[in-house]
């Protein structure tokens, strides 16, 4: 009998580790190494990094032009720069470039002498943002896209020095809805405070299908190019409609940044699919938050932010809670993905598609 009784408590031990082999729990979140690989400080205080160290998180910095031209490029990449070398093994850049002198002769020598400065520099790659294609034009009036011509000397050098091209391209298709239509509060706050990038109000601008026609034919053009489609390649309203274009470009990834709330929206309607989605394309995604520092918030607040963002995302990673979240209405499970799933959207993804150092 007391064999048996020992048998048995071994067996319950073995099941145990096994199951903790498997998977992650919220009290794991501190203690994995992991990578937010789409943030924002814009700042040369080192208090958001501190905190993604206590949390275990590596980060990188992403510039991009809004509406200064080189001036934002040049101040935001100069904030990276100084994170980067206050903290070289927390923090990576990716660069960009502004379009804001277009039409000027050596605009393609200007900007492929920036990038080469910048990957001198440690810089991973380049980002391109939404104003190609829904804001910036040429002298002529025209809107500046994506898969002009003159864009190709530019990633055929990124692919060349083994970069990767991070593209906000296109918004969320709820960007094409009335306020009152959109799937998610984070959408309906984004576009009731930002109405200049509201689409609805300017039926006049090209379709979110204009967009992405255009993104896919750059990619086309470009199929060695390695890419990592910001906000989950503004296609974030339907995980069938990304999982056809991952099938259709291999060098395309996508990361997370900012639409966790779409998820959720898709989760609480068909969880399986959410989660069958995340395994079949588990080499194809980064987590990413969009966070940052302008160097405005107080720590307190932006602490409170962080970790709401990031202990609310491993949770619905790692365990089948029952969650809710107010970017959407309905409560929805979590997906409670296997460790090494998770280890590949959380980190070891961010390394390949970044060509970042272990």
């Amino acid at each position: 009998m007391k064999i048996y009784m020992v048998f048995n408590a071994l067996l319950l031990t073995l099941s145990a580790c096994s199951q903790n082999d498997q998977w992650y729990s919220v009290e794991d979140f501190s203690k994995v190494m992991k990578i937010d690989a789409h943030v924002h400080i814009d700042s040369d205080r080192s208090t958001f990094v501190e905190k993604a160290i206590a949390d275990n998180f590596r980060l990188i910095n992403v510039t991009l032009e809004v509406d200064d031209g080189w001036n934002d490029v040049y101040r935001k990449y100069g904030d990276g720069l100084h994170q980067h070398q206050s903290f070289p093994k927390s923090v990576d850049m990716i660069t960009s470039f502004a379009v804001s002198d277009w039409d000027e002769e050596n605009w393609e020598g200007k900007v492929i002498s920036w990038m080469d400065s910048c990957f001198k520099q440690g810089a991973l790659g380049v980002k391109v943002w939404k104003n190609i294609g829904m804001v910036s034009r040429d002298t002529a009036g025209n809107l500046i896209s994506i898969d002009d011509d003159r864009f190709d000397p530019i990633f055929r050098f990124i692919q060349e020095r083994g970069k990767t091209l991070m593209g906000h391209l296109g918004e969320p298709k709820n960007c094409w809805l009335p306020l009152d239509s959109m799937t998610t509060e984070n959408d309906r706050r984004y576009f009731e405070n930002n109405p200049q990038y509201h689409m609805y109000l300017q039926p006049e601008m090209p379709s979110h299908e204009d967009l992405m026609d255009a993104r896919d034919s750059m990619l086309a053009k470009h199929p060695e190019l390695r890419f990592v489609g910001a906000h989950l390649g503004s296609l974030e309203y339907s995980v069938d409609v990304l999982a056809e274009r991952l099938d259709r470009f291999p060098n395309m990834s996508v990361d997370l940044a900012a639409r966790m709330g779409q998820l959720f929206y898709q989760t609480a309607n068909d969880r399986e699919k959410v989660r069958d989605f995340f395994i079949q394309y588990q080499d194809r995604i980064l987590y990413g938050t969009d966070l940052g520092d302008n160097g405005e918030r107080s720590q307190e607040n932006m602490y409170r932010s962080m970790d709401e963002n990031w202990r609310r995302d491993w949770e619905f990673f790692v365990t089948d809670n029952i969650m809710s979240s107010s970017l959407v209405h309905d409560p929805f499970l979590g997906l409670k993905l296997p460790k090494q799933v998770v280890d590949k959207i959380y980190y070891h993804n961010a390394v390949r598609w970044l060509g970042m150092e272990e």
